[in-house]
């Protein structure tokens, strides 16, 4: 087992929560370990999936100290064992996703070359991006609260949004209000993606 792996497995077992080796059998068979993070941005490679989530998860844990500086008063709802299942399990809906196929593309000489890449089959439980993590975790009886699912439910923040009714774009705004857990994943995912991940 690597040592990325091994922090990740450690990390939700410290949580305590009930079911979670449920979860990690789960993901396991869906091939998490190995998936890649995107079909062609952040880390689409073996592996990425689950370095993104570290990567998530330990920006995360960086950037608590300072919002928690200026808001003391929100600590209770910024735990640790919660930034860990938010954080670890928000993408869990892509670990059987992003199939291997070979793919074309243009040399900088102007040929075209095959390279190995991913393509996107979302036909297994189609459920849309941050409720189907939410649903696996439920699917799993993963002890999870409140926090913890609106936080991978909107983890996509702004980036959802173009796509969204204007009932779920109340939905998100509601959730933000209510769930500061939400802002922080969402931010360290989009500081992980965007500038550890490139």
């Amino acid at each position: 087992m690597n040592e990325r792996r091994q922090f990740f497995e450690e990390t939700l077992r410290a949580t305590g929560r009930r079911n979670i080796e449920l979860v990690l059998d789960y993901i396991e068979k869906l091939g998490f370990y190995e998936a890649p993070a995107s079909s062609m941005f952040h880390l689409n490679e073996p592996g990425g999936l689950l370095e993104h989530s570290v990567n998530v998860y330990n920006m995360a844990m960086q950037i608590k100290p300072s919002i928690l500086a200026l808001k003391p008063e929100i600590s209770d709802r910024l735990k640790d064992d919660s930034i860990a299942i938010a954080a670890l399990l928000h993408d869990i809906c892509k670990s059987n996703v992003y199939k291997p196929e070979v793919k074309r593309r243009k040399t900088p000489e102007g040929r075209w070359e095959d390279y190995q890449g991913y393509g996107v089959d979302y036909s297994w439980f189609p459920m849309g991006h941050g409720e189907k993590s939410v649903m696996m975790l439920l699917l799993c009886h993963l002890e999870i609260t409140e926090d913890e699912m609106l936080a991978i439910r909107w983890h996509m923040g702004p980036w959802d949004l173009n796509f969204q009714s204007n009932e779920q774009k109340s939905s998100i705004n509601a959730a933000k209000e209510k769930c500061p857990l939400l802002s922080l994943i969402s931010v360290a995912d989009q500081l992980a993606a965007g500038i550890l991940e490139i």
